[in-house]
């Protein structure tokens, strides 16, 4: 057993086991603007080369990165590409390995402005058989996510497996089937269709993933089966009327890993204590900003170590900067989100839907009550947060303690800043500040007739 040199942050969570299949990724990016002379494809130059973990060594590499102590067990032997990806792996978890046969899996991906050209794969090494160590580290473990990619160590360490069932399974299509008892199984859509009896639906689209999902509940005798949909969210089913869980937002990007950080996420809030409809909306929430990010590929160095961890999506300002660094568009917006109600909704929704991630800029108990008199807020600062933050079109929120949010629209930097309708007519103060740096201060359309104030005249009126 090799033990991580660091012990990251410390927090609440829970501890996880991932059992699994490694592979180690490589990405060679560049840009190309022309042909080859001798032949019709594009040239790739100025290639830089990223490595990172992949498989289920990706999985538990996010769930250590989200601050949870993570053990991963898996096939690794000595070759260089095993070398190399211990080297990423022991600054962030405790690896227990599994004796393997042949190399390590390898994936090089060849990518020109991003999109990639070309996948090179080499290194077929297969688990051949589990260890004492292994078998203990699972016996001992309070949470199981396993990531079975198809190479034998799900199935080496079965037996154990069937004896305290997992909370997650991420199958695959060469793997075999996840053992019964298991909490939440988490094939994509196409994986679904594979794995489902031939006698099912046929087609594709929602109708097909439900009857799929319900079919592998029953046949495989888990509790759940969630059926990923990519852009679309995901679809959880415990073998009768399903629940559609639709992403907060559509994403185009790089979906590399978006898999992993799916069954990662899912597992964890199952180990915390979260029901499966929550472990799969969070999970949901979490793929999606993860694509919205730039997927594996803009992921920071492995071999930094916990100590530069990837900011938490609730930091306002990790966040901006994170977005900024994959060349997406930051939308910020404030108000004092007192009485929340379907005006601000809408703002917040059409906000969202103007660039990659929306940091709500929210006044302080103290500076509502200096705008708005005495009796407001009616809901103190850490319920409107809380409120705010629970909105799936909302990233992060930042508070502010000022009259008006200069100062944190200052360190904030958005590209874009959004206020309501309501001030049409009239000068934006922060529309100058905003061009500084290049932004644009925009105003949307409140829902006609709604405000905190009119909600608590009509409270008021009907108490009366």
């Amino acid at each position: 057993m090799t033990r991580r040199t660091t012990t990251g942050r410390t927090t609440g969570k829970a501890p996880l086991v991932v059992v699994g299949d490694a592979l180690l990724d490589r990405d060679l990016a560049g840009s190309a603007d022309r042909l080859a002379p001798d032949a019709p494809v594009p040239v790739v130059a100025e290639c830089a080369e990223r490595v990172r973990p992949g498989g289920a060594a990706l999985a538990a590499y996010l769930a250590a990165r989200d601050g949870r102590d993570v053990t991963l067990i898996t096939g690794l032997g000595d070759d260089p590409a095993g070398r190399a990806l211990r080297e990423l792996l022991e600054p962030w978890l405790t690896l227990v390995p599994l004796p393997l046969a042949g190399t390590l899996p390898e994936k090089t991906r060849v990518l020109a402005q991003d999109r990639p050209v070309v996948r090179l794969d080499r290194g077929g090494g297969r688990v051949r058989e589990a260890t004492d160590e292994a078998r203990a580290a699972l016996r001992s473990a309070r949470a199981v996510l396993v990531s079975d990619y198809g190479r034998g160590a799900a199935d080496a360490l079965r037996d154990v497996l069937a004896e305290r069932p997992p909370l997650v399974w991420d199958p695959h299509p060469r793997g075999g089937p996840p053992v019964a008892g298991t909490r939440l199984v988490t094939p994509a859509e196409k994986e679904a269709h594979g794995f489902a009896p031939r006698d099912g639906h046929p087609g594709g689209g929602l109708r097909a993933a439900a009857q799929h999902a319900a079919a592998l509940v029953r046949e495989w005798r888990v509790a759940a089966v969630t059926v990923t949909l990519g852009s679309r969210g995901a679809l959880l089913s415990y073998g009768e009327h399903p629940l559609l869980v639709p992403a907060p937002a559509a994403h185009h990007g790089d979906s590399c890993g978006a898999g992993d950080r799916f069954a990662a996420t899912a597992a964890g809030l199952l180990a915390d204590g979260a029901l499966v409809g929550e472990a799969v909306e969070g999970a949901v929430a979490a793929a999606t900003s993860f694509v919205a990010a730039g997927g594996a590929g803009a992921l920071p160095p492995a071999a930094d170590g916990p100590a530069t961890a990837a900011p938490d999506t609730d930091d306002p300002h990790a966040l901006a900067d994170r977005v900024r660094a994959q060349h997406g568009t930051v939308v910020a917006a404030g108000g004092c989100f007192d009485l929340l109600h379907a005006g601000h909704v809408g703002l917040l929704q059409a906000a969202r839907r103007l660039g990659d991630c929306l940091v709500v800029c929210v006044n302080s108990d103290a500076s509502v009550q200096r705008r708005k008199g005495d009796g407001r807020p009616v809901n103190p600062l850490a319920d409107r947060v809380r409120v705010l933050r629970a909105l799936a079109c909302v990233d992060a929120v930042a508070v502010f303690d000022e009259d008006t949010p200069e100062r944190l629209l200052g360190d904030l930097r958005p590209d874009v800043w959004v206020k309501g309708g309501d001030y049409a007519g009239a000068d934006l103060p922060e529309a100058a500040l905003l061009q500084e740096w290049g932004g644009q201060a925009v105003l949307l359309p409140y829902l006609d007739g709604r405000s905190s104030t009119a909600l608590m005249a009509r409270a008021a009126e009907g108490v009366r």
